[in-house]
């Protein structure tokens, strides 16, 4: 049975497979099988959320989690976290526009929102898993 203390791995796990999945599903794009793309984006998205709940569960119980080291390290951290969760919060509806525009069929606005989403996803997907890294096995 997974407990609270299980989730930050949990987490990380789930930003690791969401990058994995977009990956995927940017190079299926590339090869236009749009059926896989379409398989790894909604999984992508799926995870995505399941990470949120996740995150949120965990944080509800636990608090916040204080970065202990210091040196060079400590600004780099900060740096990071502070980018990531600007863009986690930008992220959500880019996200679900982008979504929204492939389900309504609009693939020329989908495209043009989707040359954004996409970086800024993997950003924050990767820098999940950095942080979680940082906080938790450094």
């Amino acid at each position: 049975m997974i407990t609270i203390a299980d989730l930050p791995v949990v987490n990380a796990s789930l930003n690791g497979t969401s990058a994995l999945l977009l990956t995927c599903g940017f190079v299926f794009i590339r090869r236009r099988l749009i059926r896989w793309h379409r398989a790894c984006m909604i999984a992508a998205l799926t995870t995505s959320t399941l990470f949120l709940v996740s995150y949120l569960t965990y944080h509800f119980h636990v608090g916040n989690v204080h970065f202990r080291h210091f040196g060079w390290i400590r600004p780099l951290y900060f740096s990071i976290l502070i980018s990531h969760t600007i863009l986690a919060v930008a992220i959500v509806p880019l996200a679900l526009i982008t979504l929204s525009r492939a389900l309504r069929e609009k693939f020329d606005k989908h495209k043009q929102i989707a040359h954004w989403t996409l970086p800024i996803w993997l950003y924050v997907s990767v820098t999940g898993v950095t942080i979680y890294w940082m906080l938790y096995r450094m």
